[in-house]
């Protein structure tokens, strides 16, 4: 199972962007919890959204109020809407899932992690 992300690029402080990242594979896999986190510079990565597969949500304080995290299970398929986007927001973001392989006889539960996308934001 990979994650693909897309949606990143360059925007001016204030605007918005939607990045989407989807899970996908010959495996047989459910979704547990799909997520957000981001690498801004001179900075560790840190956590931004998460949401389980039953739509608990989970925001770090920074973005609170001006990002929201969706998840489409039946695509396996998670959404950020980005608004009112700061310089500070800009960064490396990166696709997380935490998903159950039902490809061996147990289940086991596997954590992915996506390539990132870039997020520009200008001032």
């Amino acid at each position: 199972v990979q994650l693909q992300a897309s949606g990143g690029g360059l925007v001016q402080a204030g605007g918005s962007l939607r990045l989407t990242c989807g899970a996908s594979g010959s495996s047989v896999f459910s979704v547990n919890g799909m997520g957000w986190d981001r690498q801004t510079p001179g900075k560790q990565r840190e956590f931004v959204a998460f949401i389980d597969s039953r739509g608990r949500l989970n925001y770090a304080d920074a973005v609170k109020g001006r990002f929201t995290i969706s998840l489409d299970n039946a695509k396996n398929t998670v959404y950020l809407q980005m608004n009112s986007l700061k310089p500070e927001d800009a960064g490396v973001y990166y696709c997380h899932a935490d998903i159950k392989d039902y490809t061996d006889a147990l289940p086991r539960d596997v954590d992915l992690l996506g390539q990132g996308t870039q997020v520009t934001v200008s001032s």
